[in-house]
């Protein structure tokens, strides 16, 4: 089986498409992008540089993913972009390849659902089963977990990572570090509790819902100081493998996280 590429449609030479793959009117394919089976492109979309895809795809009109980082230390480094599977992208989705000053490549996981005007800069790594409301913008180097839910304009600041399973409000701006499975909003973004209702629909059992809710007052709600809280917090962890992960995440964390 051939790819199906509309007439109007720019398959440069060396790109590589699975059989399945179905290309819409007017998109450009560039030479070092790959495409894998079932993936479904769209009209006017743009596959630039060095752009692995994967199965089951479907990327919607006027995407541009592969374009050269806004970044003005780039100088034409081959750098990458990588998506893997069961990805939704929406309309006027920008993703743009990494930096040879950071990972080299920009990452997005499977199963994300990434609605219309968002941006994922430079260097971002996604994860899986995320969901990105319309106009969110990741700047450059910033990391996703898996489950995450961004609300629509999330704005999100160079270098922050955000926990899995957590959740912003339309609107959000982070400055800081987002633990995972805590909810915020606002500009500046502030926590605003566990994202109960998100685990108990992802099947987490009542009892760690509970655990977790008790980690988020010992750490935003006890009024003991960072030090003691995470003395707090590991006590909390001992069989609570959730809690854990928000401790180790709170330890690796560099920008700080919003408090």
């Amino acid at each position: 089986m051939t790819a199906q590429v509309h007439p109007t449609a720019i398959l440069q030479p060396g790109a590589r498409l699975a059989g399945d793959v179905t290309v819409g009117p007017y998109s450009v394919i560039g030479p070092q992008v790959e495409v894998g089976e079932g993936t479904w492109i769209g009209a006017h979309v743009v596959l630039d540089g060095r752009t692995r895809i994967g199965r089951d795809n479907r990327i919607f009109h006027f995407a541009s993913i592969g374009a050269p980082p806004q970044d003005k230390k780039y100088a034409g480094e081959d750098t990458a972009v990588e998506i893997g599977s069961g990805n939704t992208i929406r309309e006027y989705v920008t993703i743009n390849r990494g930096t040879a000053l950071d990972a080299g490549v920009t990452r997005v996981g499977d199963d994300n659902w990434i609605m219309a005007y968002v941006h994922f800069a430079h260097d971002c790594q996604i994860g899986s089963h995320a969901i990105f409301a319309n106009a969110c913008q990741l700047a450059g180097h910033v990391s996703v977990g898996d489950w995450a839910i961004l609300g629509a304009t999330t704005l999100v600041h160079q270098f922050v990572h955000i926990g899995a399973h957590s959740f912003t409000g339309m609107g959000t701006y982070l400055p800081r570090d987002l633990p995972p499975f805590v909810k915020a909003a606002g500009n500046m973004a502030k926590p605003y509790g566990i994202n109960s209702e998100g685990l108990k629909r992802r099947g987490f059992a009542p009892e760690t819902i509970s655990a977790l809710k008790r980690a988020y007052r010992t750490l935003y709600r006890s009024g003991l100081g960072l030090e003691e809280a995470r003395r707090e917090l590991q006590a909390q962890a001992a069989g609570e493998p959730q809690v854990r992960e928000m401790l180790d995440f709170l330890a690796r964390s560099k920008r700080g996280f919003i408090r």
